[in-house]
């Protein structure tokens, strides 16, 4: 049973159009039967949750993929109906859903409106129509340029475009030209993140190779990060996290809780959740999952109790992720300690190594810090004893 007051869902839909070759998310093609037989079993698991968390309130709602815009008229109001009837979902609650361009219609989007979906992450990740074909995008700009007016004209205010970085063939000068076209609309968020080509996927076979030439090497990596902050904040944008910028006040509630440590239920395959210091997900292959939601409060796969030594680590470098840093207050509020006490040590060498500002109650990155984050992370993964 969940003891914290506070809440997040997190509801995954695996199904895309087709993968794109960049991705390693859990996500594949459906066909139509496919995805009705999906949704059957998300409902049985939501359903599995009657009154197990009576004392919850839930802050935020994020309907992620694959590409949940795919899922077919009526499928999300029937989902959301179901969630409304077992949670206790806050008046304020942020309700996002993923969504992707060639996959929306002003039906699709007049429905999430009707269930009290109030936040739309885009899927836009180039404004150049030669490098969405290179990442395996369905779109092109023109059709995300018209789904967004439509969603704009239909009332949605709080928008967010993901956009990506350091592409095959990209230039500074496209990439310059993509967060141009973007800004014009003025979205309420954005979300710029850099391409990691991961093992697995056709990018990987594509381009491991020694030395590729036609990614962007480092230095114009960095120089992209760099001017993307310093054109976002002239733009209006404030950065708060190491890849996300977003118009005062439309920050994404859900996303800091993640950072935080905000207790999360996710359900859908594959999933992950964390309550009462408890990790665990869901099977990940859908005979699994399937299996898994037919006996109801059946336990999930992975489970794993986090000691306190981890749960410290999890604090602080997830905390880092944001700009403004690990709140040395809630560090104490938390676990009973001062941060000092535990990680005095660590935030000293690196706050002498100019990696890291300890001040007005916060531990953060500096801008040397940013650029060496994994290195800075991973001085908080090591073991200690508590």
């Amino acid at each position: 049973m969940m003891n914290s007051k506070n809440l997040e869902l997190y509801l995954h839909i695996p199904f895309c159009v087709r993968k794109c070759a960049y991705c390693d998310f859990l996500s594949m093609p459906a066909e139509a039967k496919m995805l009705s037989e999906y949704v059957n079993c998300l409902l049985k698991e939501i359903k599995s949750h009657k009154e197990q968390e009576p004392e919850a309130l839930v802050k935020s709602i994020f309907i992620g993929g694959g590409t949940p815009s795919l899922l077919p008229d009526g499928a999300v109001r029937t989902i959301m109906a179901l969630i409304k009837e077992t949670f206790s979902i806050s008046p304020q609650a942020e309700i996002t859903i993923e969504t992707n361009p060639g996959t929306l219609t002003k039906e699709k989007l007049m429905e999430y409106q009707s269930v009290g979906i109030n936040r739309l992450s885009i899927g836009l990740q180039s404004a150049d129509n030669r490098e969405l074909k290179e990442l395996g995008r369905i779109h092109t700009y023109e059709e995300f340029l018209e789904n967004y007016q439509l969603a704009v004209q239909l009332g949605f205010q709080n928008i967010n475009v993901d956009l990506m970085s350091a592409l095959p063939g990209q230039t500074f000068k496209s990439w310059k030209e993509t967060l141009r076209k973007v800004t014009e609309l003025n979205p309420a968020h954005i979300s710029a993140y850099s391409l990691i080509i991961e093992e697995g996927t056709p990018f990987f076979h594509k381009y491991s190779e020694v030395e590729p030439t036609d990614l962007p090497d480092e230095d114009l990596e960095r120089e992209m990060y760099y001017f993307t902050k310093s054109y976002l904040q002239e733009k209006g944008y404030k950065h708060y996290e190491i890849s996300n910028y977003a118009k005062p006040g439309y920050e994404c509630r859900h996303n800091i809780g993640y950072w935080t440590g905000v207790a999360y239920l996710g359900m859908g395959l594959g999933a992950s959740s964390y309550l009462d210091g408890c990790r665990f997900r869901n099977p990940d292959d859908l005979t699994g999952y399937k299996s898994h939601c037919e006996e109801l409060y059946q336990l999930p796969v992975q489970a794993e109790k986090l000691t306190k030594a981890e749960q410290m680590e999890e604090f602080m470098f997830l905390g880092l992720r944001l700009i403004e840093g690990v709140s040395v207050t809630e560090f104490k509020k938390r676990f009973c300690k001062e941060i000092d006490e535990v990680y005095g040590t660590e935030i000293g060498e690196l706050t002498g190594e100019g990696l890291l500002n300890n001040a007005n109650g916060f531990i953060s990155f500096t801008e040397r810090g940013l650029d060496l984050s994994n290195y800075v992370m991973a001085k908080f993964l090591e073991p200690k004893e508590i």
